[in-house]
């Protein structure tokens, strides 16, 4: 899941998929932050300490709460957690002044759209409202924004500092229509001594060649466990949140490296229980809970077919989509340290083609038996999951006739 989904029953019903009698304890000793170094809570945080951004002054003015991850969004560079080589260069590009067309890939959540955001506060200062044109290409990638919006801002004539120009920001750019990109691609030629175009996007190959050719390419990778660790640390220090060290680490464990996600799932924790414990987050969260996942292995382990079944029809009674339970299997099979590295591989590989399947759209709840209470007829794949890592542990010999 890309985003946060708490329906409003799961803050009305706190016994909404309450997870068993003593999973908080287990997924502590399974799930901690104990390689993780915790950050000192004395920080000084400078975010938010300068100008704000347009859509905060929205939200205050409309009186509505600042969502955290506006609020703390950096506005300097030096403040961007993560990909320290690639901000280096972004640095290098603010101090000299003179910004090529770049382009920003990688997943969602890692700090694209901000990188850029802060490395045009760095060039242009306080011309920052007037020489920039910020754009979310997903709402709007159509050929007559090109020919108009972007066109009508690149002839606007604005005072800027020497050596500065106008900058045009285009997130979510992979998603814009092919005959829009080969609009861009002229525009960018003809304006290109008074603009500058950054383009933020999760798949550089999805860019057509030529925008390629004319931008440097910057790739940000995935955020460490400790980077996001710290961030969330510095955050719950500002705003007096109480919180437990399994919450965190369960804080970690669903945002698989976005920070956006991370951030987002920690307020609604808040909002919603008031302390951040790992039950909790996993309830706003809505998703499998981890301990339950690993006793579904741990009886895959076994060989226990029978009892593996019983533990998939609980997750399944719970109203889980058969996605939502082969991804976290797949996360948690990966941290399973107990497992021989051979033995993970083969079940990663299994669930990972039962994961395709399952993407690929074979055997959902509308096409198979909606009516059928036991989960492996509702869904085939995760029966026959379940039955393929069985038999990865019973002696092959048991086979024979």
């Amino acid at each position: 899941m890309s985003e946060c989904h708490v329906p409003r029953d799961r803050y009305c019903d706190s016994s909404s998929r309450v997870p068993p009698k003593g999973h908080s304890k287990v997924f502590r000793e399974t799930y901690t932050t104990k390689n993780l170094v915790l950050p000192t809570t004395d920080i000084i945080l400078s975010l938010g300490s300068s100008k704000t951004s347009t859509t905060m002054d929205i939200l205050k003015a409309s009186g509505a709460e600042v969502p955290w991850v506006e609020k703390y969004r950096p506005i300097v560079l030096d403040d961007i957690t993560g990909n320290s080589e690639t901000i280096e260069r972004l640095k290098v590009i603010a101090r000299d002044g003179n910004c090529p067309h770049i382009i920003i890939s990688g997943a969602p959540g890692i700090g694209k759209t901000t990188s850029i955001l802060c490395l045009a506060h760095a060039l242009l200062g306080d011309a920052y409202k007037e020489g920039v044109l910020e754009l979310n290409a997903s709402d709007e990638r159509g050929i007559d924004v090109v020919r108009n919006k972007i066109k009508t801002f690149a002839n606007t004539k604005v005072t800027l500092p020497v050596g500065r120009h106008k900058i045009i920001i285009l997130d979510e750019a992979d998603s814009m229509t092919a005959g829009a990109q080969q609009a861009l691609r002229r525009t960018m030629e003809i304006y290109s001594n008074t603009t500058r175009f950054a383009l933020a996007c999760n798949n550089s190959s999805k860019i057509i060649e030529p925008i390629q050719s004319r931008c440097a390419i910057l790739r940000y990778g995935k955020l460490k466990d400790q980077e996001v660790l710290k961030r969330l640390v510095e955050i719950a220090a500002a705003e007096k949140v109480k919180y437990a060290e399994d919450g965190l680490a369960a804080l970690i464990f669903t945002s698989e490296g976005d920070m956006r996600q991370a951030i987002n799932n920690l307020q609604s924790t808040v909002s919603g229980f008031g302390f951040v414990s790992a039950d909790s987050v996993f309830k706003v969260c809505d998703q499998p809970h981890p301990v339950v996942i690993q006793k579904l292995l741990s009886s895959c382990e076994k060989a226990n077919l029978s009892d593996a079944l019983d533990q998939l029809e609980h997750l399944w009674e719970q109203g889980y989509s058969a996605l939502d339970i082969v991804s976290t299997l797949l996360k948690v099979v990966k941290g399973m340290d107990r497992m021989s590295e051979f033995m993970k591989l083969e079940f990663i590989k299994e669930i990972g083609f039962t994961h395709m399947r399952i993407l690929e759209g074979v055997s959902t709840l509308v096409q198979v038996e909606p009516f059928s209470p036991a989960p492996f007829s509702l869904v085939p794949e995760l029966g026959g999951l379940l039955s393929r890592l069985c038999k990865l542990k019973i002696d092959p010999k048991a086979f024979v006739i």
